[in-house]
């Protein structure tokens, strides 16, 4: 198997967890409120990811003072990034309580045309691709989540929560070149869970009680959509072209909707199946890299980064 193809196949196995992991947020809302849920999940995300840290750094021969000055460089990023995973996150697994699987991968999805429009705040360009992706999502939004003359409830919070996730990109972006990712995205997990944690036993001291049979889904979530996918993505992201590499991740609103429906028996409305196919192929327009960066991507020279997740399933979305 070619070396391209199969880093194309892990990435695709990237998106199918992260997909899958937002049936099981809707599976962990039935036992776990949003913050417990968020707090173990955080948990496991940090232990999942610890042994990647170690290998990396065994592989790299970095000596005990470069490791404790790797992790010195991430609090105050962690802290900030951390922030805006939990606010993502929280209004994330609320609404998930309110809505299904599918609408919240979809509207989730939306980060993916949201950051390069608010890059422009920051100087950023922003390509035509990423206009017409817009075009196309904010009607295929409102299609989807519109019920009975008002937008759900709980697609609201997620998409609230989508502002949030926005932020924490951009902030991965920005810091993600200048400290070690993966302690970054430890480093958020941590801000998360005892941020999450703390709420949660402040709401009521009961608030874990229902962590064992929620066990299977904040496992998936924590474990396999944190510490398997996020390898998977860095080994695949090592020989991918950017621009393929990010159309492969946008999937994951797909592959939400199709675990919804496979694992819950969620079905969309006829608007709604109009409406997810706007905003998917909305998406993927505004993922379409201008003509500078093909470019750049072709002659070899650094291209730009592609977005991870979460994400918002999994939460290091280096974009």
């Amino acid at each position: 198997m070619r070396q391209d193809t199969r880093a194309y196949l892990l990435l695709v196995g990237c998106s199918l967890i992260w997909g899958f992991t937002f049936v099981a947020q809707r599976l962990g809302a039935e036992h776990l409120g949003a913050y417990a849920f968020n707090a173990a999940r955080g948990y496991l995300g940090v232990l999942a990811l610890l042994p990647l840290v170690w290998f990396l750094d065994t592989r790299a021969a970095r000596s005990p003072h470069e490791r404790l000055q790797a992790w010195r460089s991430v609090v105050k990023p962690g802290l900030f990034i951390g922030l805006m995973l939990t606010g993502g996150q929280t209004l994330q697994q609320l609404g998930i309580e309110q809505t299904t699987a599918g609408n919240a991968s979809f509207v989730t999805g939306l980060y993916m045309v949201l950051v390069p429009l608010a890059g422009v705040l920051f100087g950023q360009r922003t390509t035509a691709f990423t206009w017409a992706g817009i075009a196309l999502a904010v009607p295929g939004l409102f299609l989807l989540t519109w019920t009975g003359g008002t937008i759900g409830a709980g697609d609201l919070l997620v998409l609230i929560g989508t502002l949030f996730w926005t932020f924490q990109i951009l902030g991965v972006g920005r810091f993600a070149r200048r400290v070690d990712p993966i302690r970054l995205s430890v480093a958020q997990f941590a801000v998360m869970a005892v941020v999450s944690h703390v709420i949660a036993v402040v709401q009521s001291p009961d608030a874990f009680a229902g962590l064992l049979p929620a066990f299977g889904a904040v496992a998936f979530a924590g474990i396999l959509s944190t510490g398997v996918a996020f390898t998977l993505q860095v080994l695949g992201q090592r020989h991918a072209r950017a621009s393929i590499a990010a159309m492969i991740m946008s999937l994951e609103s797909l592959w939400g909707a199709v675990g919804g429906a496979l694992l819950l028996g969620e079905r969309f409305t006829t608007l709604g199946y109009v409406g997810a196919a706007l905003m998917m192929t909305g998406i993927l327009v505004a993922q379409v890299p201008s003509r500078a960066e093909r470019e750049a991507e072709l002659s070899g020279e650094a291209a730009p980064p592609v977005p991870v997740p979460e994400p918002p399933s999994t939460a290091l979305r280096d974009d």
